[in-house]
C-alpha cells in the first residue's frame, strides 16, 4: 500500500482578522501549518499535497520543496479543494488522507492509525471521530442499529430535518479526516452534490459519505482517544485554545518522562526541546523551541530558555538565556540576560 496525504490549506482566515492566512500564525512553538505537516510527512510515503490560494505564496515559502503544491482557484469547499489534487495523485497512490492545514495538534501516529484500518477493513472510506457535546458545531457521526457509519450530518442539515434533537445530542463528532481508497476516491470526488453555504454554494467532502453507501462499500471510524486533536483554530480565541492543549501536552509528557513542574498551570514548554531528568522547573518559565536542558537542572521562577544548550546542574532564575551554551553546574545570575541582545 502507498499512502498519500493531502492538506488543505487555501482558507485565507478572515475570523483572524490578521494581514497573513491563519496557518501561518504560530502556535505550540512554531506556525500552524508546520505541525500537522510534519506529521503528514512522517506518514505519508511522498512529499505531502499542499492545496493552496492562487495569491498565497506564504506557505510555499515556509515549507519549500518538501511538498507539492496544487491551486485551488476558487473556494468552493473541501471536496473542491481534493478534487484539484485529482491530476497530480491520479494512480501514484492506494490511498489518500485529507485534512486540514489548521489541525495542528494531530499526530502522526493517529493518521497511521487511520491508514492501517482503512487497509484492514477494505473500505472505502475511515474517518476521524472524536466523542464530545451537543453543543458542537462539528458534523454528527450517524450509525445504523448494527453500529456501521451510515452519514455525516452537519449541523445547519440536522436542523432542516424532523429528527433534530435526535441528531444534535450524537455525541460521536466527524474531525474531518479521512483515509479513503484512492481509486474511489478520485472516480467519485466530482460527482459532489453542490450545497449552499453560509459563504456560497460548496462541495462538501462529508458526502463522500454516502456515496461510498450508494455503492454499497463500507465506512469505518476511528475514535481519537485525545479529543485536543480535533483542536481547530480558526479564531484568535480558538487559537489560544490550541496554545493551551499543546502546553497540556507538553506539560504531561515531560511530567511522565521525570522531569518536575511545580505548577504546570504556570510553566510554558514547547514541543521541539530536550529536559533531562530530575530537572525541576519553577512557576512563570517558558522553555522554548531549540532549547536543550540538562540533568539536575533548576529553571525558574520566572526565566527563559530560548534555543540554548543548558548543562547538567545549572541552576537559572529570573533570567533569559538564548542562543547560548551554559556549561553544567553554572549558577546564572539573577536578572541576567545572556546571549543575543
Amino acid at each position: 500500500m502507498t499512502l498519500a496525504i493531502v492538506l488543505l490549506a487555501a482558507g485565507k482566515g478572515t475570523r483572524m482578522h490578521s494581514k497573513k492566512q491563519k496557518i501561518l500564525h504560530e502556535v505550540g512553538g512554531k506556525p500552524m501549518v508546520m505541525h500537522i505537516f510534519e506529521a503528514a510527512e512522517a506518514t505519508a510515503d511522498m512529499p505531502p499535497v499542499l492545496v493552496v490560494g492562487p495569491d498565497e505564496e506564504g506557505v510555499q515559502a515556509l515549507i519549500g520543496r518538501r511538498a507539492e503544491y496544487v491551486v485551488q482557484p476558487e473556494q468552493l469547499g473541501t471536496g473542491h479543494a481534493a478534487l484539484m489534487a485529482r491530476p497530480l495523485l491520479t494512480n501514484r497512490s492506494s490511498q489518500v488522507i485529507v485534512t486540514y492545514g489548521d489541525m495542528p495538534l494531530l499526530r502522526a501516529e493517529t493518521l497511521q492509525k487511520l491508514a492501517d484500518t482503512q487497509q484492514e477493513s477494505d473500505t472505502a472510506v475511515t474517518l476521524l471521530s472524536v466523542m464530545g457535546q451537543p453543543t458542537s458545531s462539528f458534523g454528527r457521526v450517524v450509525r445504523d442499529e448494527a453500529g456501521q457509519v451510515r452519514e455525516i450530518v452537519e449541523v445547519a442539515e440536522a436542523k432542516r430535518r424532523p429528527n433534530t434533537a435526535e441528531l444534535l445530542a450524537i455525541r460521536e463528532l466527524n474531525a474531518g479526516v479521512y483515509c479513503f481508497d484512492a481509486d474511489f476516491l478520485w472516480q467519485n470526488v466530482d460527482k459532489l452534490p453542490l450545497r449552499q453555504a453560509r459563504s456560497g454554494p460548496e462541495y462538501y467532502l462529508t458526502d463522500m459519505i454516502e456515496l461510498a453507501q450508494a455503492q454499497g462499500l463500507g465506512v469505518t471510524a476511528v475514535i481519537t482517544e485525545d479529543p485536543d486533536e480535533c483542536l481547530g483554530a480558526g479564531t484568535r480565541a480558538e487559537l489560544t485554545a490550541v496554545e493551551k492543549a499543546f502546553r497540556r501536552r507538553a506539560n504531561n509528557y515531560w511530567l511522565a518522562h521525570g522531569v518536575t513542574l511545580i505548577d504546570p498551570g504556570a510553566t510554558y514548554i514547547d514541543q521541539d526541546v530536550t529536559i533531562g531528568q530530575d530537572t525541576v522547573i519553577w512557576p512563570n518559565s517558558y522553555i522554548q523551541a531549540g532549547a536543550i536542558i540538562g540533568e539536575d537542572c533548576v529553571i525558574g521562577p520566572n526565566a527563559i530558555i530560548r534555543r540554548a544548550t543548558i548543562g547538567d546542574g545549572c541552576r537559572i532564575e529570573q533570567a533569559v538565556v538564548e542562543d547560548v551554551t551554559v556549561e553544567g553546574g553554572t549558577a546564572v545570575k539573577q536578572f541576567s540576560v545572556i546571549g543575543n541582545q
